[in-house]
């Protein structure tokens, strides 16, 4: 039985490997007993085993990680694999060549697993934060036929197209995000800092001022004596609308519903669905994941809960005999090309080929999209920009202007 990561040590060693050359590196191991224990195992020639000392924060100091690290991985343990290399010695040779600490130590928490015994697929169901369900059955799969090396290939395929995917929308949505942030604090620091001095000139000309001028003064005025309230009541509003979405089913299925009726938007989010759903589907069945188990992972994977009850409605249609194609017609949700597309897979035999040019047709549109969104939204933007700093500027030399009439 492998020992728990939390009751692991690293020991740093030095020794000579089978092949004579004088090597080194870092193990985890419950005792320096146990990391001798294992490194014997490997091959090794010992020289020395020392425990690290562990630093001052502990591991929870490194970098986090995220589903582009578990993708690099799936890769370059795909790689290894294909090359012939076995699967302990590809956890090593990836593990020394991962940056971040968290990583290091998940890679080599698994191949500990894995060396004592224990099944690739359940080590990687022990990481449900790191490695969903849908990885452990094509995982799985790929173990009880003997095609392991085949399919960490295609999910490595299927991490790396899903997280471009992700990275495409994310790119949409980041530029005009940090720009209306960033005027919104420039439109702050000009209401607390640069009005009030224009409102000590103003006590001294001795008329009224423009209306537009005045509430400007007023909301400088406000912002000046509530600050605090305001800063607070934003942090609170973003941790609640947070919390929120992670826990109210039907907040977040009204999120997904106003997504998908936005203007451009909306159509980026469904083509991002429609590839996700092709894409997932595409890679369980061609991994001879039977079709209901594969609908239900999509659902899963679907990152839109309107399309995810909608797969799962299609899953339990096909349980009862329908077929694919009339179950997805049946939702009116999905575009005719894919229905087309699952029809000629269904009576050729080649759903899997079918489902894959689906997901690369709607994943090159999402890119088109999100290239022609950002071009769109410079100008608008710009136009926020001017009346945010602009209005503020018009108003308080508005008053300068009408001098004359005031003399």
């Amino acid at each position: 039985m492998a020992t728990s990561a939390a009751s692991n040590d690293v020991f740093t060693w030095s020794g000579i490997d089978k092949n004579g050359k004088t090597t080194k590196g870092e193990i985890q191991a419950s005792s320096s007993a146990m990391a001798k224990a294992q490194l014997r195992r490997q091959g090794v020639k010992i020289k020395s085993v020392r425990k690290k000392p562990k630093p001052l924060f502990g591991s929870g100091k490194g970098k986090p990680i995220k589903p582009a690290d578990i993708a690099i991985f799936t890769r370059q343990l795909a790689t290894m694999m294909k090359a012939g290399v076995p699967l302990v010695q590809s956890f090593d040779i990836v593990a020394e060549g991962l940056d971040k600490q968290r990583m290091r130590e998940l890679v080599t928490n698994i191949k500990n697993d894995v060396a004592s015994g224990s099944g690739l697929a359940p080590t990687l169901a022990k990481h449900p934060r790191y490695f969903d369900d849908l990885f452990c059955s094509l995982i799985a799969s790929g173990e009880s036929s003997g095609t392991l090396e085949v399919m960490l290939d295609r999910v490595a395929t299927y991490k790396e197209k899903t997280e471009q995917l992700k990275a495409k929308i994310k790119k949409a949505m980041t530029y005009p995000t940090a720009v209306v942030v960033v005027a919104i604090v420039v439109t702050g620091i000009l209401l607390v800092k640069v009005v009030p001095q224009f409102a000590e000139t103003f006590r001294s000309f001795g008329s009224d001022l423009p209306a537009f001028t005045l509430m400007v003064l007023n909301i400088s005025n406000f912002v000046q004596d509530w600050w605090y309230i305001i800063l607070a009541g934003i942090i609170a509003a973003v941790f609640l609308f947070r919390e929120a979405k992670l826990r109210s089913v039907p907040f977040a299925e009204f999120l997904d519903r106003t997504a998908l009726r936005l203007p451009v938007v909306g159509d980026i989010v469904h083509d991002a669905v429609v590839a996700r759903f092709s894409r997932t589907l595409a890679t369980t069945f061609a991994a001879g994941v039977p079709l209901v188990e594969a609908l239900n992972s999509t659902a899963g994977a679907a990152g839109n809960s309107v399309y995810a009850k909608a797969i799962r409605q299609i899953r339990d249609d096909v349980t009862t005999g329908t077929t694919l194609y009339q179950a997805v017609k049946t939702t009116g949700l999905f575009p005719n090309m894919l229905l087309q597309m699952i029809s000629i897979g269904e009576e050729s035999g080649a759903l899997d080929e079918m489902l894959d040019k689906v997901a690369t047709h709607y994943e090159e549109q999402v890119d088109n999209a999100v290239d022609s969104l950002s071009s769109l939204m410079e100008p608008v933007i710009m136009s926020v920009l001017g009346v945010l700093v602009g209005g503020l500027m018009i108003a308080m030399y508005l008053p300068i202007f009408m001098l004359g009439s005031v003399i």
